[in-house]
């Protein structure tokens, strides 16, 4: 059986947030003791920055503003169709009261509750594909 003929679409900065807006969760690349280090946290898009809540804070932001690269995407495994974002900029903590109370109404803890920062990452380049069929 031939493969499907596929296409690879840049997508705009637009397309790209959006998409990511309507997926619940990515992953954060960060670096940990100079090398690179991945973790799965939940998001939203929030006035185009990518808000995450971690118990990384102290970790992703030491110091605070460093670069980091947030990723996600929905892949069909089998059509293996679909996209991926990845947004790079600065990140920093929450520390408007009213903020943080607002994001962690809308970002559920996942596992114990530890969840104790929220994240803010500016994005300073956003790159966006779509894998689709023709």
């Amino acid at each position: 059986m031939a493969a499907e003929p596929r296409r690879l679409r840049e997508l705009s900065d637009v397309e790209s947030m959006r998409l990511l807006g309507g997926t619940p969760f990515g992953r954060l690349v960060f670096s940990q003791h100079a090398l690179p280090a991945i973790q799965l946290v939940n998001h939203v898009v929030d006035d185009s920055a990518v808000i995450v809540r971690t118990r990384l804070a102290a970790t992703v932001l030491a110091p605070e503003g460093t670069v980091v690269a947030y990723e996600a995407d929905v892949i069909d495994p089998h059509t293996c169709l679909g996209w991926s974002v990845i947004v790079t900029g600065l990140a920093e903590w929450v520390t408007d009261a009213r903020d943080v109370v607002r994001y962690e109404q809308m970002l559920r803890s996942w596992g114990n509750g530890d969840m104790d920062q929220v994240v803010r990452v500016r994005p300073h380049l956003i790159t966006g594909f779509e894998l689709a069929g023709d």
